[in-house]
């Protein structure tokens, strides 16, 4: 049977999603009982041998990057050593529905940043949708009540990090592969958790950690090719809505590996920050085909 470019790209993001909630669920359950730093060292001395194969089989290894593309890259990497601890730190701590639920938000956030730093127009129907969606966060994490325990604070300043981690993407030239810019990271994301495992200390890991990990890694490399996969079919419109489904993923592992489903008050904020997420992606598909 034939199906159309845009059915197999929602396909491609669904995979996507499912596999990078299905990476952060190993972790979750990897850091129960191993340092975290070790864990993040031991899943990109796996990951970046996977990242560099699939660079070298698709033609998108880019060794040497232009001095300003070299330096957007680093940038990016920092930010992403940043949401990596932020995030992992707060998954350790929160049932991986509610954090997937915080993260959600990304790409509002985006969207305002993007407006305050690089002057992108942004009208008050985007605005107050950024408004609203933020609301819905505040519901989720909850502060002042008597479940928050600063952990989804945490996970707002993965978000923080996410933003000028994208940001960054968008400052990149077009020549530089999406194959090399994930490598970089793993790498200094790999550098970051082995000098934390070497401060720390190391805790001899098990096959079952070895596993899990092993699992974790072939997850995010998987996620990274599908995501890359999703730019080439599709119209990005009618796929990007589809990366909403991590919540789905998010919900239905926590569920089954930790036993854990989100409460009433984490389902209506979740709704809110979705549907405004929606609303917005919706707006800028207009505004793109009015350019047009």
């Amino acid at each position: 049977m034939q199906i159309s470019d845009n059915v197999r790209g929602a396909l491609y993001m669904n995979v996507a999603m499912a596999a990078f909630t299905l990476n952060d669920a190993c972790m979750k359950a990897v850091a129960q009982s191993l340092p975290l730093f070790e864990a993040v060292a031991l899943r990109g001395l796996i990951s970046i041998p996977l990242l560099f194969l699939v660079g070298a089989l698709t033609g998108g290894l880019m060794l040497r990057l232009p001095r300003r593309d070299a330096r957007i890259v680093s940038i990016r990497a920092l930010a992403e050593v940043g949401a990596t601890i932020t995030f992992l730190t707060a998954l350790i701590h929160l049932p991986l529905a509610n954090l997937s639920a915080i993260m959600q938000s990304t790409p509002l956030a985006v969207t305002l940043a993007a407006a305050l730093f690089l002057r992108e127009p942004v009208g008050w129907r985007r605005m107050l949708a950024i408004g609203i969606g933020f609301c819905g966060v505040l519901i989720i994490i909850r502060p002042g009540g008597s479940g928050f325990d600063g952990w989804g604070m945490l996970g707002l300043a993965s978000v923080c990090c996410v933003v000028l981690r994208d940001l960054s993407t968008r400052q990149l030239s077009r020549a530089v592969p999406s194959v090399t810019v994930a490598l970089w990271s793993s790498v200094v994301i790999t550098g970051m958790g082995l000098v934390g495992a070497t401060l720390g200390g190391w805790q001899p890991a098990t096959l079952a950690h070895m596993a899990v990990l092993a699992l974790s890694a072939g997850a995010m490399v998987v996620g990274y090719l599908f995501v890359i996969m999703v730019m080439r079919v599709g119209d990005i419109s009618f796929v990007a809505p589809f990366r909403y489904t991590a919540l789905l993923w998010a919900i239905l592992l926590g569920w089954l590996v930790f036993g854990s489903l989100p409460d009433l008050w984490t389902v209506v904020g979740s709704a809110i920050v979705v549907a405004t997420g929606l609303f917005t992606l919706y707006r800028e598909s207009r505004l793109r085909a009015a350019k047009a």
